[in-house]
């Protein structure tokens, strides 16, 4: 269910409470939670999924991330989380697509190539269409 971009992080849909020990198992020691409470009821919401975190002794964090967009402070969070960890990563969304494109535009401020993280998104089944102008834009410094 999760599914690697790279060695540092891996991305997936909707996580559940026993989902945090595979991802520890994995060797996560950072979950990043990009779906905003409430979007899905029946779903474990974030409070839920940081104590499960906490007590499998992986950090977390929520980057809520709406339907619509995405903002400067959330792409900075993801690049200060990914910048903090010593290890794998999990963020994780209804689908774990902005997830990936939340990933992508920080990896582009941080100055990755725009092919290299299409590639990679790609790889992990995730098209990075609907921010490529946005990643263009953040490679170039724009």
């Amino acid at each position: 269910m999760f599914r690697k971009i790279n060695d540092q992080i891996s991305v997936s849909p909707q996580i559940t409470l026993e989902d945090v020990a595979a991802a520890k198992a994995e060797g996560v020691t950072l979950i990043v939670n990009n779906r905003p409470d409430g979007e899905d009821p029946s779903a474990p919401q974030s409070a839920d999924i940081e104590a499960a975190a906490k007590t499998a002794g992986i950090d977390y964090l929520a980057i809520p991330i709406t339907h619509s967009g995405f903002s400067a402070p959330q792409v900075d969070a993801m690049i200060a989380a990914l910048e903090k960890t010593g290890g794998k990563t999990l963020a994780y969304c209804r689908s774990g697509t902005r997830s990936t494109l939340l990933w992508s535009l920080a990896q582009a401020k941080s100055g990755i190539s725009p092919d290299e993280i299409a590639r990679l998104a790609g790889n992990a089944g995730y098209d990075i269409t609907p921010v490529r102008a946005m990643v263009e834009a953040l490679s170039a410094g724009n």
